[in-house]
Formats: C-alpha cells, sequence, structure tokens
C-alpha cells in the first residue's frame, strides 16, 4: 500500500516515518510513504500556496491550483488500475474511526492532503477529494498531526505489520465503541499492587471469560 500526504511542511514527517513500526513496515516493502510539497507545484514565482478569501475575512485559504498538480501528478505516478482514496484532513469532516482505518485499508493508495492556515479552497472538497476527515472535536494549527494519525491507524492494520496478526484482535475500538481488557506483566506484586488472579491460573476459559467481561463501552 502507498500512503501520500500532501503537506506544506514535509519536513514535519521526516522522523516519525523513520521509527519503530513504521520504519519497520516500509524496510519489509507492506507500506511506502510518500511526503508530496504542494509548494512544488505552485506555478508563482515565490511558489504562493494560498490567498485571501473571497467574500472577505481573516486568515488565508490555501488554493485549488496547486493541490490539484499535485493530486495529478500522483495519479500519474501510480500503477495502472490501482485504487486510491483521497482524503482532506479538515475539523468539519467525518470522524476518523478504526472503521475508518479499516476501510482505508482496502485500497492500493492512499491520499491525504493536509489542512491549513483557515482551510482548503472547498473547490478541493467538492472535485478533487473523496471526504473530509478529522480526528477529533478540536481545532489543530495545521493537518499534518492528523495525517500522522491517520497513517500510522492504517499502516498497523496492514497485514504482517505487526508480526503477529493476533495483536489486532479485541483491541480498544475493533468493534465500535467497546475499550479493550487490561494487560499485566510481571512481577506478579510490586509495592503490594497484583495483578489478577484469574490471569495467573493457566485456566484459559476463565481469562478469556475474565477479558470479556472486563470489556467496556467507551461511553461509560
Amino acid at each position: 500500500m502507498q500512503i501520500a500526504i500532501f503537506t506544506l511542511f514535509p519536513e514535519f514527517f521526516a522522523t516519525p516515518l523513520q521509527s519503530s513500526i513504521l520504519q519497520r513496515a516500509q524496510e519489509s516493502g507492506v507500506v511506502s510513504y510518500q511526503i508530496i510539497d504542494i509548494r512544488a507545484f505552485s506555478l508563482s514565482k515565490h511558489k504562493v500556496t494560498d490567498d485571501r478569501p473571497f467574500g472577505g475575512g481573516p486568515g488565508m485559504v490555501l488554493m485549488i491550483e496547486p493541490i490539484d498538480r499535485a493530486l495529478a501528478a500522483w495519479r500519474e505516478s501510480l500503477p495502472a488500475g490501482a485504487t486510491t482514496r483521497v482524503v482532506v484532513t479538515s475539523a468539519k469532516g467525518r470522524a476518523f474511526t478504526q472503521q475508518v482505518a479499516t476501510e482505508y485499508t482496502a485500497v492500493d493508495a492512499l491520499a491525504i492532503i493536509c489542512g491549513h492556515y483557515e482551510g482548503i479552497d472547498e473547490r478541493v472538497i467538492n472535485h478533487l477529494a473523496d471526504e473530509e476527515v478529522r480526528i477529533g472535536d478540536f481545532v489543530l494549527t495545521g493537518g499534518e498531526p492528523a495525517a500522522l494519525v491517520m497513517a500510522d491507524a492504517v499502516t498497523r492494520l496492514l497485514p504482517g505489520v505487526l508480526g503477529n496478526e493476533a495483536s489486532n484482535k479485541d483491541e480498544s475500538h475493533t468493534e465500535p465503541g467497546v475499550m479493550g481488557y487490561p494487560q499485566y506483566t510481571r512481577p506478579a506484586e510490586y509495592k503490594g499492587w497484583k495483578v489478577p488472579e484469574v490471569l495467573l491460573g493457566g485456566n484459559h476459559a476463565e481469562i478469556e471469560a475474565w477479558r470479556a467481561a472486563q470489556k467496556r463501552l467507551s461511553h461509560e
């Protein structure tokens, strides 16, 4: 799978994508990350990518032309027949959930356009992207942190990334709204704080029953 991130600040992704599981996923060939600098596709002398909003108002808005040109170049680089999904990070988009992350693993190439300033020309959303997505009910200075969160959540769901396919089973949010069960490891007692006895007895049926009972709904 390819995950392409369109951004004004490509340096933001230099370290996170070269660390831990994300780095190993790339090295194994399961996923490739492409960081695309939107400024490189501006036709202006000074590589301008934003302008004042029509109708007035504070701040600046990302222009459609550099984004359109960047997306076109990206699409041309993909293998023939590759399936794609193009999303825009936006505080007014649909909520990004574990189920949405799972949806995204079904495509060959995922494009994430990082919003910035006061937003993106709405024509990008209406004509070039498939949807807007938010990672929470708050506003960020830019879409780069959201894009990184989405890339991480999608990558770890790809077959072979975690090594043990059972690692994704029974995680929080695997079922909508359901949280995972508590985990413990050695020592069995620390400062008087003990691991539940059921986990130490070796009875797998009892352990599974305990874990099922420990799951809880996120709204509780």
